[in-house]
Parts: C-alpha cells; structure tokens; sequence
C-alpha cells in the first residue's frame, strides 16, 4: 500500500464530504433556529457513513472474493492470469474516471431546477431536524439520492481492488475513508458546540455560498474525482505495459 494511493483515497474521501448529504444537510442542521441537540446530528452523521461504509465493503470484499475464487494456473498461465486482470481492474477504474470528468460538466447552478433542488433538500431537512427517526431516514434518503453521484466513491473502491490490499487493509481503509468523509460536518459540530453565536454568521454565509452554487461544485469535485482516478489508472497500464513490453 503505497502513500500515493492513501493520499489519493483521503482527496477523493474529502471530495465525498462537500456534497448534500454530508455537508448542506449537517450546515442546515446547525443553522435550524431550534438548536438541533448534538448527538442527534452525530446519529445523522453515522447513519450515512455507516450506509456508505456497507455498500464499500460489501463491494470490496465481493471484487476481492470474486478474484480469489479464480480457478489456479500453472506455468505461463500462472504469470499471464494476474496481468489480465490488473488490466482489466485498471480499465475498469480509467472508465470510472473519465465518466467522473465527462459527467462533471453537465452539473452546472445556471441550469433550470437546481435551486429548486437544494430548496427542497432544506426544507426536507427543516421537517426532520426535530426528531431522531426521522433524521436517520433524512440520512438514509440522501445517501439513496447521492449513489448516482456516488462515483468518486466507486472510484476509490476500484482503486483499493485493483492495488491488491488485503482484506485486512480494506477493513481498516473502508471505515477511515468514511470517517474522513464526514470529518468536516463534525469539525463544524465541535466549533458550533465550542463557539456558539460566534460562528453562525459563517455558517451562513458558507450555507448561502453552496446553495447558490451547489450544482457547480459538484460537477468541478466530479472531475477533479475523475483526473485522480484516471491518472492512477493509467499509471497503473502504463506499469503493466512496462512490464510486458
């Protein structure tokens, strides 16, 4: 496990923590004039790591099944086998990446409806905020929403398989790529807790900043998502081809 990959993973974890569900819907949270209780927003917090988590996993550990399930070879079969599916994982992942780069560039807050869709993300969050079960399927339902945007997370998955960790090292990878993901929410949890009215006025003037260019903002996190994942996917050939050149 090399440190460009970690340094990689926690980019592409910290571009998962700027989107709706991880980082608006928390800020809105913060900013409900009702005093949201704290650890109801942690619970929020948790629900939608945990969801992610799942799904990384789940993903992970079945690519990482499915490639040890691979019938044994012998002779030069033995060498060619594992060639072939690095090759096929890296492409996997280049085609992940530019479909980031590509998708990235039809998000855009100029277009008709996307503030409608931050507006009602908000005031979904409004009704929620004053009870626990509903924050839990508040988070459940963002994290639904956002698996067509979930790319980069996807991305990071097909880099973990493709780098060839063990399982052990996807246990201990999956949960801290998710923690960092919704670190900057808790970050902004513990200063509105220590701080008070102190930071609501930067609260809401980052609120105002990312609702009014939501869209735009994700489309520029996708295709900074897509450059990482395609760079480390063609280095990734390249170093393949090398090899068998």
């Amino acid at each position: 496990m090399s440190i460009e990959l970690i340094v990689v993973l926690a980019g592409l974890a910290l571009i998962d923590s700027t989107s709706i569900g991880t980082l608006l819907i928390p800020i809105w949270l913060l900013l409900d004039h009702r005093q949201i209780d704290g650890s109801r927003l942690l619970i929020y917090l948790l629900t939608i790591g945990g969801f992610y988590l799942v799904v990384g996993l789940t993903l992970a550990l079945g690519a990482d099944w499915l490639l040890a399930a691979e019938p044994s070879q012998t002779g030069s079969d033995a060498q060619t086998q594992p060639g072939i599916l690095d090759a096929a994982l890296s492409g996997l992942q280049l085609l992940v990446g530019a479909g980031l780069f590509w998708i990235s560039f039809r998000f855009d807050s100029s277009k008709p409806g996307a503030a409608e869709r931050v507006e009602r993300w908000k005031q979904r969050t409004h009704q929620a905020s004053t009870s626990t079960r509903v924050l839990i399927s508040l988070a459940l339902l963002a994290a639904l929403a956002e698996v067509a945007t979930m790319l980069p997370y996807l991305g990071a998955i097909a880099m973990m398989t493709a780098a060839d960790l063990s399982r052990f090292q996807l246990l201990i990878l999956m949960p801290i790529y998710c923690l960092i993901m919704i670190l900057p929410a808790i970050v902004l949890l513990l200063l509105r807790q220590a701080l008070h009215d102190q930071i609501q006025s930067t609260l809401i003037k980052v609120d105002q900043w990312i609702s009014r260019n939501a869209e735009s903002a994700l489309g520029w996190t996708l295709g900074i998502a897509g450059f990482l994942i395609a760079q480390d996917a063609i280095g990734r050939l390249y170093a393949l081809y090398t090899q068998l050149a």
